[in-house]
């Protein structure tokens, strides 16, 4: 049993592992648990103040979801590299201005993966290069719009949604207020 592990699997970047962990009490306990390597996200705003969502298809999900651009870090690359690289990728945009929004714990009960939030401004474009396996489509969502998507539950991504809260405290991004109801 190498380092406390009882049971490890390895994929292309998680890892599944079966381990014992101390508790505040004392006890220890058997969780299972993914590695994953961390990932970074970009709520990216244009000058007329629209944000760019993927419509992108989730084969784990067997669903088109709504999401920002995001991604996993590559071995050794810093966050805020992944965000600019992830932000061209998927959307072949580069941004002159960065926002760091810090990070989020999406899965903490069973996952150790940070996902590090990030705004990003005075927009460009540029080519985009997804992955061969990433299916998406670029939009450009006003601020009502998005609005209505979230209160619909068309947005159910859970980065998408911590990052656009983020945006928001941080001043970056201004949604309308739900319509009264009579």
């Amino acid at each position: 049993m190498a380092d406390g592990y009882e049971h490890e699997i390895k994929g292309r970047f998680l890892r599944f592992q079966t381990r014992a962990f101390d508790l505040p009490d004392g006890k220890s306990v058997q969780l299972d648990w993914v590695g994953h390597p961390g990932a970074a996200a970009v709520v990216a705003v244009d000058d007329s103040g629209r944000l760019c969502l993927l419509r992108q298809y989730r084969p784990v999900m067997g669903a088109w979801m709504w999401e920002i651009p995001a991604g996993k870090r590559d071995d050794g690359e810093a966050l805020a590299v992944t965000a600019r690289r992830e932000l061209t990728e998927e959307t072949g945009l580069h941004a002159d201005r960065w926002v760091d929004l810090g990070p989020i714990w999406p899965s903490p009960a069973f996952c150790d993966e940070v996902i590090h939030l990030y705004a990003a401004c005075d927009l460009s474009s540029g080519d985009s290069c997804p992955d061969e396996d990433e299916h998406l489509e670029v939009h450009w969502v006003t601020p009502a719009a998005l609005s209505a998507m979230i209160r619909s539950g068309e947005i159910l991504d859970s980065k998408t949604l911590a990052a656009l809260m983020r945006a928001c405290l941080a001043g970056l991004l201004t949604l309308p207020p739900a319509a009264q109801r009579g």
